[in-house]
């Protein structure tokens, strides 16, 4: 069996290289570990090498290989194993699994039968979706994620076996994963950490392929790798951006990327300056200083010296209240705004809109004034933007910047103003003009 499974996923990882170039360049960076069937009891990832159980494998088509093998070098390119930080361990595993699935998906993968698939969360990071899982915490992963250690940085359950295996297969919560699960199908297990096998001197990438391949899933392979070390880490982080970047680029040029996973990468690769540095370098550079040269009166004697002359912005902020940006989040960014205000002598006009404006508004506040919420913001609809620029061009006004708050779903106008617009957007949406800050 052991030579069968070798030859479907040595096939599998071809049919990547040739058709889904991006996915296949990562897959060739994992080495191919048979495992312990005791601790891995379908397949795993410790950001070096792809483990499988035998049996779990030969129980695939060579399609749902292609699946998994993407699955876990993904997992891997997008540094999941260096993103939890503080988070409960088993809930950030769900939420990169179902920030992963939707991605190979879309590109044309068929699922394994126990991979988790939520439609509601296509197109969200893990970190998105990982405060949404309060009624999903019952689904198990389809893989092991053991670059991590369960009492690390918050700890949780565990991952996908042992005691929660068994509750998930003998219970309700097992029979709710089959019906998210795209086949209809059951789950998989996790099990305590074990020693990592030692590689031998000179061995690299791709040459574990076949360590312990004389098992046959009876627990005669590979035992579980311990977890990663910050160290190790932050290092294994920026080469596997690195290799995502090169992988992406070749895909690129052979037109072999598919829209999600570019839109995602791109997102991944940019520089990740904090949002209120990019706000407040945006309105610094908006803010209209400058020299003056102007002949002073005869009073001031006969020489032209620069003089500075600052101009007060004029800025319109608004929030979105139809309910989709939290309250933390929202006195967040007006605690910002205040303490750049004082900085470039702005004027605000705040304005609250969902389907509407607020009626209570507008509020003004002079650059001496502190910027605050209202007490009270009425909201709750949905949203559409136009009403915001309707109302300036009632008050014929042309600002110097508006910025918005919001997380970009709604009804835009169809022609962009013809003063600058700032979208401080919370989520992946895009927008059809002005300047978009991603604010996570």
């Amino acid at each position: 069996m052991a030579g069968d499974v070798a030859t479907k996923l040595s096939a599998a990882r071809t049919r990547l290289i040739l058709d889904k170039p991006f996915l296949g360049a990562l897959v060739l960076r994992l080495p191919m570990v048979e495992a312990d069937g005791e601790w891995c009891k379908t397949v795993a990832t410790d950001a070096r090498a792809f483990y499988y159980n035998v049996d779990y494998i030969d129980s695939l088509s060579v399609e749902q290989t292609q699946f998994v093998l993407a699955h876990e070098a993904l997992h891997c390119a997008l540094s999941h194993f260096a993103r939890r930080q503080h988070r409960d361990k088993h809930r950030w595993d769900l939420a990169c699994d179902l920030a992963i699935n939707p991605l190979l998906i879309a590109d044309g993968l068929k699922p394994c039968h126990d991979a988790l698939y939520l439609p509601d969360f296509e197109g969200m990071t893990a970190e998105e979706i990982y405060p949404c899982l309060d009624e999903y915490e019952d689904l198990t992963p389809h893989d092991d994620h053991v670059y991590d250690a369960e009492n690390e940085s918050g700890g949780g359950r565990q991952g996908a076996g042992g005691s929660h295996e068994s509750l998930e297969r003998g219970s309700e919560g097992g029979n709710q994963q089959q019906k998210q699960s795209p086949d209809n199908t059951g789950g998989c297990g996790d099990a305590p950490k074990r020693e990592k096998p030692k590689q031998e001197p000179g061995q690299g990438e791709g040459e574990q392929e076949q360590q312990g391949s004389q098992g046959s899933g009876s627990g005669q392979g590979a035992d579980q790798p311990p977890p990663l070390t910050p160290e190790e880490r932050e290092s294994l982080s920026v080469q596997w951006q690195q290799r995502m970047a090169g992988a992406a680029q070749q895909a690129m040029q052979a037109g072999k990327l598919s829209g999600p996973l570019r839109r995602i990468i791109d997102h991944l690769l940019q520089p990740q300056l904090p949002w209120r540095m990019i706000l407040a370098r945006y309105l610094n550079a908006t803010a209209r200083d400058d020299y003056n040269y102007s002949r002073p009166s005869r009073r001031e004697g006969d020489y032209i010296m620069p003089s500075l002359k600052s101009h007060e912005l004029d800025v319109v902020v608004v929030v979105d209240t139809s309910g989709s940006v939290s309250d933390r989040e929202m006195n967040e960014f007006v605690s910002e705004v205040n303490a750049l205000k004082g900085q470039i002598r702005a004027r605000i006009t705040l304005l609250a809109c969902d389907s509407g404006l607020a009626a209570e508004g507008p509020w003004r506040f002079e650059p001496w004034e502190e910027f605050a919420l209202p007490h009270h913001l009425a909201g709750g609809g949905t949203t559409d933007f136009r009403p915001v620029f309707d109302w300036v061009n009632r008050e014929n006004r042309r600002p110097d910047a508006l910025v918005y708050f919001t997380d970009g779903v709604g009804t835009f106008p169809q022609q962009e103003p013809h003063f600058p617009v700032v979208w401080l957007i919370k989520g992946k949406r895009m927008v059809p003009w002005g300047n978009r800050i991603q604010l996570n």
